[in-house]
């Protein structure tokens, strides 16, 4: 991965992940369902990450057009990877027991967990 993307990088990641590419001005428009933020503010974060090359930028019309240089799945491999790493001692146990302990699943959730380990024990045999 290029540069890890800061919080406020992922907001923007989020909203091109999701419109595929836009200009700054449809980006804001739709942080700005969310939370409050400045369009000067956009504008910078998106210039920073086009430095970072998070993001792509097509000059050639007035309005420049953003679409994320990287891929979501990409970009959450490598941060849970490095939260694991750090946050609990490199154990994906010990994240999976937090996070299910911290919240309540519903019977579908745990289904579809249950499937993904039967796929993840039969691969690994």
């Amino acid at each position: 991965m290029v540069d890890k993307p800061t919080a406020a990088e992922l907001e923007v990641l989020a909203v091109l992940w999701d419109i595929e590419q836009g200009s700054v001005r449809q980006v804001h428009e739709k942080l700005s369902e969310t939370k409050e933020t400045g369009y000067t503010t956009t504008l910078k974060i998106m210039q920073n990450m086009h430095a970072k090359g998070l993001v792509s930028r097509d000059e050639e019309k007035r309005s420049h057009i953003y679409k994320a240089a990287i891929s979501q799945e990409d970009t959450q491999q490598s941060l849970v990877k490095s939260f694991i790493g750090k946050a609990f001692g490199g154990s994906a146990k010990k994240l999976v027991m937090q996070a299910l302990g911290q919240s309540e699943p519903s019977r579908e959730e745990i289904k579809e967990i249950r499937a993904f380990l039967d796929k993840i024990e039969n691969d690994s045999q």
